[in-house]
């Protein structure tokens, strides 16, 4: 009975979900229903979602010089090599060497991502690379390619493959991040060669196409229960053969030196390059996924100030969730570390202390969790 009635409380939270972003067909049995999908729920959804992010993209293309937005549009990302003049990349780079603070890891595979925040507070005492996300190019390309005027989450991210004992990282796989187009940017502070886990993206991937969407269908229907669990979770995994069978160019691996910018639609195929051995990888990294069929008519997120303070707010929720007994916060704290630190000794141990939520957050989960078992 008390199964019957959190469905019944639960339906119309999945319903409204299905105007959203959420990709999972796991956690959203619409979504990931085989009868709905038969009758094309999903390619729907898809298209629905890339017809609306062309039209805002429309409004987003003024500012951007014609050779990046035809490169954008044939290839669905753009390369800049020797973005800023060298003494200004130097400057960055200084900041980054010198920073040393709170930052967050997690693990997937045998790869350490760690990542720091590029919050107001951070930003103070790294001048250069407040200056380069003040950059217009920089927020128009990225806004054009996740087709959203809004505020990116800013980070330095570090990626230090074979760094843990583990599986293969499932990053290496081709996949597109969710069914919508969305937005990655890299500012590399590190030379990325060939052999050291390049970007690699599957050109024009960013459009769709019949065959695409035949085969999007065809995953859909049994993406809920997959044995891929990212693929479950919206985020299909594809082999080169089907890329091919899709009608798209030859995968490319953008190898590139440092003071490269590369902006993609991360709705398109693409996976990290395999690395020959441990090493690192250092870079000011963006990311943007908002709702893909509505724009907000008020965004407090396109607000500088605010935005810029969104990562950490993410994280805190997450951290609450976390201490309320709703899953796991995959992002682990880890304090007093540098970007270009290659120790991840004593990560898997690395616990969240209670602090952000306080007597508030202990008191609300309490009664959450009180309201949930009812």
């Amino acid at each position: 009975m008390h199964k019957i009635i959190k469905t019944v409380l639960t339906y119309p939270v999945w319903v409204c979900q299905l105007f959203t972003g959420t990709k999972s067909f796991r956690d959203n049995p619409l979504i990931g229903s085989r009868r709905l999908n038969e009758t094309g729920l999903h390619v729907v959804r898809q298209s629905l979602a890339h017809r609306a992010a062309a039209w805002r993209r429309r409004r987003l293309r003024r500012g951007i010089p014609p050779h990046l937005l035809a490169e954008f549009d044939r290839d669905g990302f753009v390369v800049i090599r020797d973005f800023l003049p060298a003494e200004t990349f130097r400057q960055i780079l200084e900041d980054v060497r010198q920073y040393r603070g709170e930052a967050r890891e997690t693990i997937q595979g045998d790869t350490v991502t760690r990542r720091i925040a590029l919050e107001p507070c951070v930003l103070t005492r790294m001048p250069g690379v407040r200056r380069l996300l003040d950059l217009p190019l920089l927020g128009r390309l990225i806004r054009l390619a996740g087709s959203r005027d809004c505020e990116p989450l800013y980070y330095v991210q570090t990626i230090l493959p074979h760094a843990v004992t583990g599986d293969p990282d499932p990053q290496l796989q081709f996949h597109a991040d969710t069914f919508h187009p969305t937005v990655k940017a890299w500012f590399t502070l590190t030379e990325t060669a060939d052999e050291s886990g390049p970007f690699v993206y599957v050109p024009g991937s960013h459009r769709l196409n019949p065959a695409r969407q035949a085969w999007e269908k065809r995953m859909s229907l049994e993406a809920a229960g997959s044995g891929d669990r990212l693929s479950g979770r919206g985020s299909f995994r594809v082999d080169a053969e089907a890329i091919a069978a899709m009608g798209y160019a030859a995968p490319r691996a953008v190898a590139v030196p440092a003071n490269t910018l590369i902006v993609a639609d991360t709705g398109g195929f693409h996976a990290r390059g395999v690395s020959a051995e441990p090493g690192i990888r250092v870079e000011i990294w963006a990311y943007e996924r908002g709702n893909p069929f509505f724009a907000p008519l008020i965004d407090l997120w396109r607000i500088r100030a605010i935005g810029r303070r969104r990562a950490s707010v993410m994280w805190a929720f997450h951290d609450w969730l976390e201490e309320s007994g709703f899953g796991v916060h995959v992002w682990r704290k880890r304090g007093n570390v540098g970007a270009f630190d290659r120790d991840v000794g004593g990560h898997e141990m690395l616990h969240i202390a209670p602090g952000a939520p306080g007597w508030f957050g202990q008191v609300s989960a309490h009664m959450l969790r009180r309201l949930v078992r009812r």
